[in-house]
């Protein structure tokens, strides 16, 4: 009877002891910790989250609806800087020319992951004119084949660039846009946005040296934002009209023909991350061997970044399933090869201005000018 009664207080003890724990993790939230952490950030980048591997599975062959696509005539234009899309629902698409090109950071600004400078040749290809909308990531949702409906904060959807969207969501939108097309849609290996970026230029900028100019060309971190963000101290001393994300397609396009190449929302590539170019290829194809393939690089910069972070040779990288506020993409779709011509005979068009666009703003006396391309330290 003793070891009974004894065994029956270690129970009632015990049980005693669960119940208090039980009422101490119900008064702390299991995100109070992060929310520590966002009440000061400690990097350039918006909130990164990653997503589930329910969230990313394939949808069900019986819930996805017939695509169809009626393709436009005389799709694709294939002289460089035309532009055509495949479909009337489809994306714009501009054709890019080929050529060559020297990659990684030119200058003396950058880091050691810009380099070894390296000549890479490209083969024409086309590259959406404008970064993926929620419009357009929307119709892939309603039709099956894109699993999330990312949210938009508020911000508005429409023809706003989609956020919140992984590596692995923009592979299911580049999958179904390739069978309503019938055409070969892709993300961008790093080396052909960053070809597409430069548009032939070989400043820091599409538009030159001066981060003075960036409210002018691109959606960065301006007063308009640090206003709704006051803790974000790394804003740059002009406005650009814009808090958040910008409606496609709100700023001046690149000599190329591409809006928002820098600026609004980092753009996912294909590349596996690799800590510099050592090895890199130099034909323009996704380097996807060695490296850290959980992380895929991502490009350009966004609406939360101070303009050096807007420099073309500017990489970073982010889980595969990884998202965010200022996380999208922009598509490539592969163009045929062109037609043999007779010996002696020469292409119809002349080869496209290269030269980059004149600049409304030249002033170098800007004092985010002397600012390094390292982040921040945080305050104490």
């Amino acid at each position: 009877m003793f070891r009974a009664a004894a065994a029956r207080s270690v129970i009632a003890v015990a049980s005693a002891l669960l119940l208090v724990v039980s009422v101490a993790s119900a008064q702390v939230p299991d995100d109070a910790s992060r929310e520590l952490k966002h009440q000061r950030p400690a990097a350039e980048k918006p909130t990164k989250k990653k997503r589930s591997k329910t969230d990313t599975a394939k949808p069900a062959e019986a819930t996805r609806k017939p695509v169809v696509c009626t393709p436009i005539e005389g799709s694709p234009g294939l002289e460089p800087m035309s532009v055509w899309r495949d479909c009337a629902d489809t994306p714009e698409m501009v054709t890019m020319p080929g050529g060559s090109f020297l990659m990684g950071e030119l200058g003396e600004t950058g880091l050691l992951y810009e380099r070894p400078i390296r000549e890479v040749q490209i083969k024409p290809f086309a590259m959406g004119r404008y970064e993926v909308t929620f419009i357009e990531w929307d119709d892939c949702h309603a039709a099956g084949f894109c699993m999330t409906r990312p949210d938009d904060k508020g911000w508005g959807r429409g023809f706003h660039p989609v956020i919140n969207v992984t590596w692995v969501d923009a592979q299911q939108y580049v999958a179904w846009l390739s069978r309503k097309t019938g055409q070969s849609y892709r993300l961008p290996t790093e080396a052909e946005w960053e070809y597409a970026a430069r548009a032939g230029t070989t400043s820091s900028f599409p538009w030159g040296e001066s981060l003075a100019a960036t409210c002018d060309y691109a959606n960065a971190f301006d007063i308009s934002g640090h206003n709704e963000r006051p803790n974000w101290f790394w804003s740059v001393f002009c406005v650009d009209g814009y808090a958040y994300t910008a409606p496609v397609g709100s700023f001046p396009p690149n000599p190329w023909g591409l809006y928002d190449m820098q600026g609004n929302v980092w753009e996912w590539t294909q590349d596996c991350w690799h800590s510099d170019y050592t090895g890199a290829p130099t034909d323009g194809s996704a380097w996807i061997s060695g490296g850290e393939c959980e992380k895929r690089v991502n490009r350009g910069g966004g609406w939360g970044n101070h303009p050096r972070t807007l420099r073309v040779a500017k990489r970073d990288a982010d889980s595969a399933t990884g998202y965010g506020d200022a996380f999208g993409f922009r598509v490539v779709r592969d163009l045929p090869a062109p037609p043999d011509r007779p010996p002696g005979e020469r292409p119809a068009t002349t080869e496209p201005d290269l030269s980059p666009p004149a600049t409304t703003s030249t002033s170098e006396s800007s004092p985010v000018q002397d600012v390094l391309d390292t982040p921040p330290a945080a305050g104490p």
